[in-house]
């Protein structure tokens, strides 16, 4: 099952330091039975894709709650794609939470798919999205406006071996 995991270029560079990503339990998103509900009409591909746009969300979060916690961390959304177990994951059924599961143990590496990963260019609305966030949960609609330009980004697809250049290693 191809599960799209939420993350951050500081985590990233942990994953890899310590050969898998965690610790456990681990939130991610996949294709699920409540997702395929509410887009009864969308392909595998097209679902995947909601997936993985569900973990950009995440992984805007993740920047923004580093940041608060005083953390430098680049403005950049960074999923990780990994293959896993079915057995592994767990998946709600409630359709806010359509796509969002939970994995038991810690992924190593080497089910790492690939890497989707903002390129340079969506720096500076990924930054705007961060800074909009606590207004934009609070019902601001201009706010919101913002943090949905960040996903106006495409993220950008890279192989596994390609994960040094992208942490600079």
């Amino acid at each position: 099952m191809r599960v799209y995991l939420p993350c951050t270029l500081p985590a990233l560079t942990q994953a890899v330091a310590a050969g898998e990503l965690g610790p456990a339990p681990l939130t991610g998103y996949a294709v699920t039975p409540a997702l395929t509900e509410w887009y009864a009409s969308g392909d595998t591909e097209e679902l995947e894709y909601v997936a993985l746009t569900e973990a950009a969300r995440a992984s805007l979060r993740m920047v923004a709650a580093g940041r608060a916690e005083g953390a430098e961390i680049a403005a950049r959304r960074v999923v990780v794609a990994a293959e896993v177990p079915e057995g592994s994951v767990s998946a709600g059924v409630d359709l806010e939470e359509r796509a969002r599961v939970r994995l038991a143990g810690p992924i190593p590496l080497a089910k790492v798919a690939a890497v989707h990963i903002d390129d340079h260019e969506a720096t500076a609305d990924v930054e705007a999205a961060v800074a909009a966030l606590p207004a934009a949960d609070e019902g601001d609609d201009d706010a919101r406006f913002t943090v949905d330009g960040a996903e106006a980004h495409e993220l950008m697809w890279y192989a596994t071996q390609e994960i040094p250049d992208l942490l600079g290693t």
